[in-house]
C-alpha cells in the first residue's frame, strides 16, 4: 500500500516557494492579458494552458522511473478540485482581461478575507474581533478601488476579480488537504486531467488560427502557469495556508511594474489607498491564524 511521504513543515521553503509562485504567476497573466488582446478567445487560452501540463508531467514522473506516484485513492476529490480549480480560472484570467493588470491584483487579494468568511460559515470557526476588523478593513479597500458609481473601474470587473479570489480561497483549503496525502505535481496533473477534456468542448467554436507571436504567449502562459502552480501546491504543502499567503501580496509589485513597462499603465490614487487595506487586512488575518495555531499547540502539548 502506499504510505503518505512525510510532510514536516518547512515554514522558510514554503514562503520562497510562495514567492516565487507569487512572481511567475505575474509573468503567466502578462501572456493571458497579451493573448486576449491579440485576439485569442478566453476558452481557447485555458485548454492550451492546461493541456502541455498532461505530457509535461508524464514525462516527468516516467523519466524519474515515478509513474506510481499518480496513483491516488481520492479521485473523487481531485474532481471536485478541478470543478472549483476550472471555474477559479475563468475568473482570475477574466480580470485581468476586463481590468488593469494592478487593479485585478489588488482585487486578488481579498481570497484572504473570503477565507475568513468561509472558515466561519462552512467549518463553523469561531472568529474573533480581530479577524473580523480584518474583514471590514479589506472591503473597505474594495470599495475604495471599485468606486461604485465613479466609473473608472468597471463594476463587472471588479466582480469577476472578487469571485476568482473567494474561488481562491476555496481552493486553496482544497490544496491543503490533498497535499497530506498527494505528491504536489499529482494534484497539478490530476487538475489539468479533468480540466482538458472539459475545455476541448469549447474549441469548436472559439477556435482560430494563430501565427508565431500568439503560438508563443500560449507557451509562455503554459510554461510559466504550470510552474507557478507547483509553486502554489509545493507552499501549501509545506506550510500553513496563513503563514504562506502574506508572500502572494508581493504580486503587486510586479503587476504594477508590468503594467507600466508593458501596458503603459500606472494605477490611479483609489488602487494606491485601497490596496494596502486589503493587503493590511491580509497581513492581520495571516498575524492572528499563526498566533491561534501556535496556542493551539501549546496546549495540545501541556494537554
Amino acid at each position: 500500500m502506499q504510505q503518505p511521504e512525510d510532510h514536516t513543515q518547512r515554514p522558510v521553503m514554503a514562503l520562497g516557494l510562495r514567492l516565487a509562485a507569487a512572481f511567475v504567476l505575474s509573468v503567466m497573466l502578462v501572456f493571458v492579458k497579451l493573448a486576449h488582446e491579440s485576439g485569442i478567445h478566453l476558452a481557447e487560452t485555458l485548454f492550451w494552458r492546461q493541456l502541455p501540463t498532461i505530457p509535461i508531467l508524464l514525462l516527468w514522473f516516467g523519466a524519474r522511473g515515478q509513474i506510481g506516484k499518480l496513483a491516488t485513492k481520492r479521485v473523487g476529490v481531485h474532481a471536485r478540485r478541478a470543478i472549483y480549480g476550472l471555474i477559479g480560472m475563468f475568473l482570475n484570467f477574466g480580470a485581468v482581461t476586463l481590468l488593469p493588470l494592478a487593479e485585478a491584483t489588488s482585487l486578488n487579494f481579498t481570497s484572504a478575507i473570503w477565507a475568513v468568511i468561509l472558515s466561519a460559515l462552512l467549518l463553523h470557526e469561531k472568529v474573533g474581533p480581530w479577524r473580523w476588523t480584518a474583514v471590514l478593513l479589506g472591503f473597505a479597500g474594495v470599495l475604495v478601488i471599485a468606486q461604485p458609481g465613479d466609473g473608472h473601474t468597471p463594476l463587472f470587473g471588479a466582480a469577476v476579480a472578487l469571485g476568482a479570489a473567494f474561488m481562491i480561497a476555496l481552493i486553496s483549503i482544497q490544496i491543503r488537504d490533498l497535499g497530506r496525502t498527494e505528491n504536489p505535481l499529482t494534484i497539478v496533473f490530476y487538475f489539468a486531467l479533468f480540466s482538458v477534456p472539459v475545455l476541448a468542448l469549447a474549441l469548436p467554436f472559439v477556435a482560430t488560427a494563430h501565427d508565431a507571436y500568439q503560438w508563443s504567449l500560449l507557451i509562455g502562459l503554459a510554461l510559466f502557469g504550470l510552474l507557478g502552480q507547483f509553486f502554489l501546491t509545493a507552499a501549501l504543502r509545506y506550510g500553513a495556508v496563513a503563514s504562506v499567503i502574506v508572500m502572494d501580496y508581493s504580486g503587486l509589485i510586479w503587476a504594477t511594474l508590468f503594467g507600466w513597462a508593458i501596458f503603459d499603465h500606472l494605477p490611479p490614487w483609489t488602487t494606491w489607498l485601497g490596496a494596502p487595506l486589503i493587503i493590511g487586512a491580509g497581513v492581520v488575518i495571516a498575524w492572528r491564524e499563526h498566533t491561534l495555531a501556535r496556542q493551539r499547540r501549546i496546549a495540545a502539548g501541556n494537554a
